[in-house]
């Protein structure tokens, strides 16, 4: 049996309830197939076992009390997968999703998303199952305070440096660091989409859909399409998902849809990002309020996969929202590109159908790595104390992101997987992390 083959057998064995977590160790190890089951310097060094396994698992308590008196207990998590070229860092995602194995899933992808961006940042995350949604401001604050009476234990500038995701915007960033302060009496760089006027960085916001669309231009551009004659169908109303359509359409591209969990709208005459920031980001309602601001476009309740027809799909909700027929569908429509805003929003069999379709594909672990790259740039700034203006950080994002699909490429080349951007991404992203592994001994 071949060393991945063999590493990925005991992990299934090992992990037998965690379904998200084995699906993308799945993809990434046998996208290495060819780098490491043909160099035996990795398994005498045991590389693939030390790589799936975290180097820390924390798991908490989080005892909170509501508006009414009433306490509740939520479950928290930071997994701290890999540290070998630089401290943690990852998001916190706050919704009642989460559980260890999906945890354990964005840790492995961050690993690999953090390396391609070039920049020295390893790879963690973590999270709580509690609901923001319905919850008073005040509600938030406690949460997140008792959140952050455990979490701060084990983060700091030069440790690990969490970052918001689904469920946690700028006020809970807010919260959980103005609680790090007073526990610590340190004011650094530990947790990134912070306030600007407490050591944020310009341009974090949109970081995660703009370094999207910047990668998605240039994988048009690299195989002679141009994102200006492209319709482009966006699932998500979240802030990838607006960012993302903001800068298509600021590129001179037709974005046609958005949705929520409840359901999608599809707008003919091009989404209104206006709206949709004063319904998702103001009025936080549902995405139906659409219709209230253009009653000419249409809402359908389920996945907006089934119905939409575009030449580009940009996924920025949540994991394995497209799945295989939702994809037969989309490649038989005439999408030809396919790039991931959210993390591992097509599922395995998707995938697979994608590739042998000839679909361009961008896997999460590259096209949405925008967000973490912007976040490791507000921790340079931090570090010397100083901020760069948003045309700065824009345009340093610009370059990461086609440096990006650039490695990506080379890497494919190498190992004779022409457009297979998922394997070029886990390999190059591999690379790096292995490299800094192999040099820093058995620990």
């Amino acid at each position: 049996m071949k060393y991945s083959e063999r590493v990925l057998e005991e992990l299934k064995k090992n992990n037998p309830h965690q379904p998200e977590f084995i699906q993308a160790a799945t993809e990434v190890l046998e996208s290495l197939s060819p780098v490491v089951d043909t160099d035996p310097k990795y398994e005498k060094a045991g590389l693939l076992e030390r790589l799936v396994e975290p180097e820390r698992t924390i798991m908490f308590r989080i005892p909170w009390v509501d508006d009414n008196g009433e306490v509740h207990v939520n479950r928290g998590y930071r997994v701290q997968f890999n540290s070998a070229i630089g401290p943690y860092k990852g998001g916190l995602r706050l919704h009642p999703s989460v559980n260890l194995s999906i945890i354990k899933f964005l840790g492995f992808e961050q690993i690999f998303k953090n390396s391609l961006t070039g920049l020295p940042i390893g790879g963690a995350k973590g999270g709580s199952d509690f609901d923001p949604k319905g919850k008073s401001d005040m509600e938030i604050m406690r949460f997140c305070q008792a959140f952050m009476n455990e979490l701060y234990k084990y983060v700091g500038a030069d440790e690990d440096v969490p970052a918001g995701d689904i469920g946690t915007g700028a006020r809970e960033v807010g919260y959980l660091y103005g609680q790090y302060k007073k526990l610590t009496n340190r004011s650094e760089g530990v947790l990134t989409g912070k306030g600007l006027s407490f050591g944020g960085s310009l341009a974090r916001t949109e970081a995660t859909g703009y370094g999207l669309v910047y990668i998605t231009e240039e994988l048009l551009k690299d195989h002679g399409k141009n994102i200006q004659d492209a319709r482009i169908a966006v699932s998500g109303s979240g802030n990838v998902a607006i960012y993302a359509i903001e800068k298509a359409e600021q590129l001179g591209a037709k974005v046609i849809s958005c949705s929520d969990s409840t359901g999608y709208i599809i707008d003919e005459n091009g989404i209104d990002v206006d709206a949709v920031k004063q319904i998702k980001e103001v009025e936080r309602k549902r995405i139906k309020e659409y219709l209230n601001y253009h009653p000419e476009a249409t809402y359908g309740e389920g996945s907006v996969w089934d119905n939409v027809i575009c030449d580009v799909a940009l996924p920025c909700a949540t994991q394995n929202e497209i799945n295989k027929a939702e994809a037969q569908r989309l490649a038989d429509s005439g999408c030809y590109a396919v790039c991931e805003g959210a993390n591992m929003p097509t599922n395995a069999e998707a995938t697979e159908l994608f590739l042998e379709r000839d679909i361009l594909f961008l896997p999460g672990k590259a096209s949405n790595a925008g967000g973490v790259a912007t976040s490791a740039l507000e921790m340079g700034q931090n570090s010397i104390r100083s901020s760069w203006t948003f045309d700065e950080v824009d345009a340093k994002l610009k370059g990461i992101m086609i440096n990006i699909y650039y490695h990506m490429k080379e890497a494919c080349e190498q190992f004779d997987a022409k457009d297979n951007f998922v394997a070029g991404a886990n390999i190059a992203g591999f690379m790096k992390v292995a490299d800094a592994m192999m040099a820093q001994g058995i620990v």
